[in-house]
């Protein structure tokens, strides 16, 4: 045990073992608001915020904060009480705790004290109130009659204003969600989301896998993430069994991370031209994903790249001819893809629909919490990649794209410079791949041991904490998606602009219900 002093406040912390450099301190209620109020003034910014059932282990329940500083990340616990187990809410403080608090709440009924919002936000009728299906005690599998649903929306009165809900059946194969606007005219007053119509239950599916088999349940909490949430998972178990991958796989596993973010952005500037009429700039962005997709099923069997990272390493080397193969399917897209961002510049009506649509200024972003690229587009300077680089991007450099403006222009731009630094980097990290294995065995871990994975995802921060339990199974494995910050500033992004461009605001962002939806 090590003193680590963060803040004004001394705690007593635990080195994490891992790539990433984290730590743990155990807190009380009465220290949770100071502390968390002095990280605040430090520009510390909460990952994320989430619960977990001790009583299997002789105790209560405990409340997990997990805090960027710039000495890494901080992992706090809070122990509870067995009986009404409750805490000071943080909400005032971060934000961007609301919808966690209120469903840590829904789900293991831990209650955050004095919170101004008191809805549920998991729960809809899959399970009645009074019932939390992350405790130890709720068997897996239980199903109940239909509950009461009714959500209370916060109604937005006066001369002219009316409401249009949308979803949460939506017309695409997409995940669920409802929109409800209240708007004048084309105006939007005002647009209240509610989530988390299909929860899952990964969390509690965890409970019951070796650490091995978590690896294939982490890469589908959000399919178009799969590498990032492979990688932390991979991360945690590494750090909690102290099995060091590699150097080939570490490197390899960067190229396929460099590789979904590719992928992705290909695809929603496709989806952002279409939402401007620009069809053209659709059809040509979605097939230079298609060529990519197809090529990555070819080389790593798996078109979205599921299942190649695993603890310990890969699943599948890249030979040289391989490598080959792919660098010169890069080289063909990204002259393409300069060809299609002089065409996007240059398109008034794409302009005129982009530029001040969206907005999001710095200082709005900052007090909520934005990350990502859409961080990024509104001034918010951080990427983990840059920040806490692991192996390989510590040899590799990443340079960070960012703007200002914060509007769908901006994160447009953003993403065609992340598109195009992500192909440099596959380049760099294929030049210097290691000889040598791409998979280690993993080592025993012992009861109670714990280990956090924390990557910066195409969509942004990507955190995994796991804590073991006997025999190498998981007692406890927490998955948390960058949307949790993100959906309630698109909320606030929509503010002012006319219904139609809805579905362009909400592309630049394209946040994930899945990976929030647990």
């Amino acid at each position: 045990m090590e003193e680590h002093r963060v803040t004004e406040l001394a705690l007593h912390t635990q080195p994490v073992a891992g790539a990433m450099p984290a730590f743990r301190a155990t807190v009380g209620a009465a220290e949770l608001r100071g502390l968390c109020e002095q990280t605040r003034a430090q520009k510390a910014r909460l990952v994320a915020l989430w619960g977990s059932d001790e009583t299997t282990r002789g105790g209560g329940y405990a409340l997990h904060l997990a805090l960027a500083l710039g000495s890494g990340l901080l992992w706090l616990t809070l122990p509870l009480a067995r009986e009404h187990p409750r805490y000071p809410s943080i909400a005032d403080i971060y934000p961007c705790a609301n919808r966690m608090q209120r469903a840590t709440y829904d789900l293991l009924g831990i209650h955050a004290q004095d919170s101004p919002d008191q809805r549920k936000w998991v729960r809809h009728r899959a399970w009645p109130g009074g019932v939390f299906p992350l405790r130890k005690a709720f068997p897996i599998g239980t199903s109940f009659p239909p509950s009461d649903d009714r959500y209370p929306f916060v109604k937005v009165e006066g001369e002219g204003v009316h409401e249009i809900p949308v979803g949460p059946v939506h017309a695409g194969t997409i995940e669920p969600g409802h929109f409800r606007f209240s708007i004048v005219g084309e105006k939007i007053l005002r647009l209240e989301e509610r989530l988390c119509y299909t929860h899952k239950g990964i969390e509690k599916l965890f409970e019951n896998m070796t650490l091995a088999e978590g690896a294939r349940l982490a890469g589908r909490v959000s399919g178009d993430s799969t590498v990032a949430y492979a990688w932390a998972y991979a991360m945690a178990v590494e750090g909690a069994t102290g099995t060091e991958p590699p150097s080939r796989a570490l490197g390899l596993r960067a190229i396929l991370l460099e590789l979904e973010r590719i992928a992705n952005h290909l695809g929603d500037l496709g989806y952002l031209g279409n939402d401007v009429a620009l069809s053209f700039g659709f059809f040509q962005f979605w097939r230079l994903k298609e060529d990519l997709l197809r090529l990555q099923g070819e080389l790593f069997g798996h078109r979205y790249l599921m299942d190649q990272v695993v603890p310990g390493g890969v699943a599948r080397d890249l030979p040289r001819d391989q490598a080959e193969r792919l660098l010169a399917r890069l080289e063909q897209i990204q002259s393409e893809v300069v060809a299609l961002k002089a065409i996007y510049d240059d398109h008034a009506g794409a302009q005129d629909r982009f530029v001040m649509t969206g907005q999001v200024l710095p200082e709005l972003a900052e007090k909520m919490g934005l990350v990502g690229f859409a961080g990024r587009a509104s001034g918010i300077k951080h990427d983990l990649r840059v920040d806490y680089p692991v192996l390989p991007y510590q040899q590799a450099g990443v340079r960070m794209a960012t703007h200002t403006r914060g509007d769908v222009a901006a994160r447009v731009s953003v993403r065609f410079d992340e598109m195009f630094e992500s192909m440099r980097l596959v380049r760099t990290l294929a030049s210097q791949l290691a000889p040598g294995a791409i998979r280690a065995p993993l080592a025993d871990c012992i009861p109670g041991k714990c280990g956090v994975g924390w990557v910066e995802g195409w969509r942004g921060e990507v955190l995994i904490a796991l804590e073991s339990a006997d025999a190498n199974r998981i007692h406890r494995a927490h998955a948390h998606d960058p949307s949790w910050q993100n959906w309630p500033l698109l909320e606030r992004a929509v503010l002012g602009n006319i219904v139609p461009d809805f579905p362009l605001i909400n592309k630049s962002f394209n946040l994930s219900y899945s990976g929030q939806d647990l």
